[in-house]
C-alpha cells in the first residue's frame, strides 16, 4: 500500500500506538476493575479508531471496533463488571483490530478474515448480569476538558531522518577527529580555537541527536504485561509482573535488536521457573510467583536483570540431558561446577523441556538470545539456586553507532577496542613481566594483585607476525562473560570517541574484529571484538566452539579462600600441585625398582597388600613418560575400605596458608589454581582423579583377564 495519502498513514501510525497503550490499560484494569478514569481512557481510544474507520470506509475494522465501543461503554457506566472473561475478549478485539491494521498498511485493503464469532462473542458478554448504574462523579467531567492555551509541543519524525542523521553526525566526529590530529601542527591562534569549538559543538550535536534515538527501556516492557497475563492464564499460573528502571535509556535499534530476546526469556520464567499455584503452596511458598525486570545504566551499559521466585535449574538435571543428548560425555558432566552445568541452557539445541508444546521445549530459544545479545556487543549469564529461583543479567551498550574506544598497534597495525570491555591498563618492563609471569597448562599467566589474569598476546591470535618486545609489556585487563584475561599488545596509542562501520559480509566469520572505524588521520582500524578474542585464544571455554569440552566460564576473582594444610608436589621442573592433607593417610618414598605391573596396571606392595598406583600426570591427561629418577613419592588415600597410591615426581613441601582458589579452564581432577608458598600450584581434585582412574576396577580387570 504505497500509495497512502497521508491522512491515512496518520491514521495507522495513531491507531498503533493506542493500541500498545490498550494492552497496557487492559491488564491494568483486570487488577483494578473500578478504575473508571482508566475504562473512559479505553473506551475514547476504541471509539476513535471506530470513528475515523468508517470516515475511511473500512467496514470490517468499523463492526469490531462498534461492538467494543458498546461493550465498553457498558463497562464505563457500570452497568456490568469487568471480569477475566472480559477482559480477555476485549484483548482478543486489541489483537483482530492490530491485525485488519497490519493488513490496510500492507494491502490498502481488510482482506478477507471473518471476524463473525468475535463480534458474537462480544455482543454476548454485553448481555452480562447488570449492575445498578454506578453515580459520576463530578470530578470525570472536569478531567475531559481541554486546556486551549496548552500546545503539543512534540512532532512525529520518520526513523530514516533519525538514521540519516545519525550517519552525519559519525561524518561530523570523523571530520572532528582530522582536525584535532591536524592542530598540534599549526601555529594559527585561530585555527586552534575553531578546532575547540568545532569539538563542543559536534560533542552538543552528538548528544542531541543521540536523545532522539534513545527510548526508555520501559517502552518494551510495557508489552510483557500482557504477554505475562496471557501465557500466566494459558498455564493456569498467577504471576505478579514488577518493572524497575524503566526509564533506563537505549538506542532505538538496540531495543529493536533485543525484544524478541527478552519476550523468549520470559516466556521461559513463566513456563520452567515459576511453579503452579498448588506446588508453591507446598513448598511453602506464596500462590503466586514473582516476575521481576530490572534495568540500571553502569559504565557506558544498560544492565538488565531477569528474575523469578520459581524453582530454579537443576545442574543435575541439566548435566543429565546433555549427555543424553550427546553434547558432553559423562565424565566432563561429573567435572562441572553448578555454575558452569546450568550455562549449558545457552547450547543450541539444549531443552529440558519433558514434553515439546506450543511454548517450548523445541531447543531452539536461549542460543538464539545468547547469539543476538552477543551479535550487538552485549553479554550474558545465568544464577540459578534450586527451589529459589533464576536470575539472567544482561549486560548491553547504550548504541552501536558512536563509542568511547582505546586505539592501540600491535605487529605495526592499528586496532580499537571499546572501553566498555577495558577494566585497566598494565605496563611492565621486561624483568617485572618475567618475574610476574608464569606457566600453567602451557600457557601463560600473571599475578596481579594475587590473583592469576590469563595472557593473550595479540600478536600470536591475529598471526601478525614478527617477535614479542620483550623489554617492556602493555597489558589490557578486559573481562567477557565474567572472565578476565590480559590481552598484551605493542603499544598504546589513544582514547577517542570512534564511528563504527560494519564489516563487509565476506568478513563476518572473523569473530575476533566486530568491526570497523576510520581514524582521524584517515587511516582504517579494526575494532577488536574482546569475546571473540577471548574464544579464539582459549581463555573462555572450548563450549561455545567445541563440543567435547565443557566449561563455559571459569572467573579469576577468587571465589573461596580456604586457611589449610596443603601437600605440595612436583613433577617435572617447574610444575606444581597442590592438595588438601587432610585425607592423606601416609606418603611413602618407593623405589622405582619396587614397582611391579598387572597388566597395564602399576603397583607396589604395601603392608603385605597390593596398593595400586595412579600416576598424577597420567591421570590428568598429560602424555605418558616414563618414571623419573630412582624414587618417586606415593601419596596414600582410602578410596571407600582400601588404599590407592598417587605418585608424583617429589614431595615438595607441607605448608599451611590461605589458599585464593581461582577457577581455570576445564581440566580432569584439577579445582582451579592458588599461589601457594610463591608459586601457581594447580589444585588437585583427588576424588575426582580416583572416578577418572577408578585403580581398584581396573586391578580386578587385569587380575580376571589373566
Amino acid at each position: 500500500m504505497s500509495d497512502l495519502d497521508d491522512i491515512v498513514k496518520e491514521f495507522l501510525v495513531e491507531s498503533y500506538e493506542n493500541l500498545d497503550q490498550l494492552d497496557r490499560d487492559l491488564v491494568v484494569l483486570e487488577k483494578a476493575p473500578t478504575d473508571r478514569a482508566t475504562l473512559g481512557s479505553v473506551f475514547r481510544t476504541i471509539h476513535t479508531i471506530k470513528g475515523t474507520c468508517g470516515f475511511f470506509g473500512f467496514a470490517k475494522l468499523e463492526a469490531v471496533t462498534h461492538v467494543g465501543e458498546n461493550l465498553l461503554s457498558r463497562l464505563r457506566d457500570g452497568l456490568q463488571p469487568l471480569t477475566s472473561d472480559v477482559t480477555t475478549a476485549l484483548l482478543q478485539l486489541v489483537d483482530a483490530v492490530r491485525e485488519l491494521l497490519d493488513r490496510i498498511e500492507k494491502t490498502g485493503g481488510e482482506g478477507d478474515g471473518n471476524y463473525a464469532e468475535l463480534i458474537g462473542h462480544l455482543t454476548y458478554l454485553q448481555h452480562a448480569k447488570v449492575l445498578p448504574p454506578a453515580p459520576v462523579e463530578a470530578a470525570t467531567a472536569a478531567k475531559t476538558t481541554t486546556d486551549v492555551g496548552v500546545i503539543d509541543a512534540s512532532i512525529r519524525v520518520d526513523v530514516g531522518v533519525l538514521d540519516q542523521l545519525m550517519n552525519l553526525v559519525g561524518e561530523l566526529v570523523l571530520a572532528r577527529n582530522q582536525a584535532v590530529l591536524a592542530a598540534p601542527s599549526s601555529d594559527e591562534p585561530h585555527f586552534h580555537r575553531a578546532v575547540q569549538s568545532l569539538t563542543q559543538i559536534t560533542r552538543e550535536l552528538q548528544d542531541a541527536v543521540m536523545k532522539t534515538r534513545m527510548q526508555p527501556i520501559g517502552v518494551l516492557w510495557d508489552r510483557y504485561q500482557r504477554i505475562v497475563r496471557d501465557l500466566a492464564t494459558q498455564l493456569g499460573k498467577q504471576v505478579r509482573l514488577e518493572l524497575e528502571g524503566g526509564e533506563a535509556e537505549l538506542d532505538r535499534g538496540i531495543l529493536e535488536a533485543v525484544k524478541d530476546s527478552f519476550i523468549h526469556v520470559v516466556r521461559n520464567a513463566i513456563d520452567h521457573g515459576i511453579e503452579s499455584p498448588a506446588v508453591r503452596l507446598e513448598r511453602g511458598k506464596p500462590a503466586e510467583g514473582l516476575l521481576k525486570m530490572r534495568a540500571a545504566h553502569t559504565g557506558g551499559q544498560v544492565v538488565i536483570e531477569v528474575s523469578d521466585d520459581g524453582g530454579g535449574i537443576s545442574p543435575d538435571r541439566v548435566r543429565a540431558k546433555a549427555v543424553e543428548k550427546g553434547l558432553i560425555t559423562a565424565d566432563q558432566a561429573a567435572r562441572l561446577n553448578d555454575h558452569d552445568a546450568v550455562r549449558m541452557i545457552f547450547l543450541p539445541g539444549f531443552s529440558t523441556a519433558d514434553a515439546v508444546t506450543n511454548i517450548s521445549g523445541r531447543g531452539v530459544g536461549m542460543d538464539v538470545v545468547k547469539t543476538n545479545i552477543e551479535g550487538i556487543g552485549g553479554s550474558l549469564d545465568v544464577r540459578s539456586t534450586l527451589d529459589v529461583g533464576t536470575t539472567l543479567r544482561v549486560n548491553i551498550p547504550l548504541t552501536l553507532a558512536i563509542m568511547p574506544a582505546l586505539t592501540l598497534r600491535c605487529g605495526g597495525e592499528r586496532f580499537a577496542i571499546p572501553q566498555m570491555n577495558l577494566l585497566e591498563l598494565v605496563r611492565l618492563d621486561g624483568a617485572a613481566a618475567r618475574k610476574s609471569a608464569d606457566q600453567l597448562h602451557g600457557l601463560p599467566v600473571f599475578r596481579l594483585r594475587d590473583q592469576l589474569l590469563p595472557l593473550v598476546f595479540l600478536r600470536d591470535v591475529l598471526n601478525l607476525g614478527g617477535e614479542q618486545d620483550l623489554e617492556e609489556w602493555n597489558i589490557l585487563v578486559v573481562q567477557a562473560e565474567g572472565r578476565r584475561f590480559g590481552l598484551v599488545v605493542d603499544r598504546v596509542l589513544d582514547s577517542q570517541e570512534i564511528v563504527v562501520k560494519p564489516l563487509d559480509p565476506q568478513l563476518k566469520s572473523l569473530t575476533v574484529y566486530s568491526g570497523a572505524t576510520i581514524l582521524g588521520d584517515g587511516g582504517v582500524a579494526l575494532i577488536l571484538d574482546v569475546l571473540g578474542l577471548a574464544r579464539t585464544a582459549g581463555v573462555l571455554s572450548p563450549l561455545d566452539r567445541d563440543r567435547e569440552r565443557v566449561k563455559a566460564s571459569g572467573k579469576s576473582t577468587p571465589v573461596s579462600v580456604n586457611t589449610q594444610t596443603w601437600l605440595l608436589l612436583a613433577s617435572g621442573p617447574d610444575r606444581r600441585f597442590a592438595l588438601p592433607m587432610a585425607p592423606v593417610v601416609r606418603i611413602a618414598d618407593v623405589p622405582v625398582g619396587d614397582i611391579e605391573s598387572v597388566g597395564r596396571l602399576a603397583v607396589i606392595r604395601y603392608r603385605g597388600d597390593i596398593l595400586p598406583l595412579v600416576k598424577l600426570t597420567d591421570a590428568l591427561g598429560d602424555p605418558p613418560r616414563p618414571w623419573a629418577g630412582d624414587s618417586i613419592a606415593v601419596v596414600i588415600f582410602r578410596d571407600g575400605d582400601r588404599l590407592v597410591g598417587l605418585a608424583v615426581d617429589r614431595v615438595v613441601d607441607v605448608v599451611e596458608a590461605e589458599a585464593r582458589t581461582q577457577a581455570t579452564a576445564a581440566r580432569p581432577g584439577v579445582t582451579g589454581t592458588a599461589v601457594l608458598a610463591d608459586r601457581v600450584a594447580e589444585l588437585i581434585d583427588v576424588p575426582a582423579v580416583l572416578r577418572l582412574t577408578d585403580p581398584w576396577a581396573a586391578l580386578t580387570a587385569e587380575v580376571g583377564a589373566s
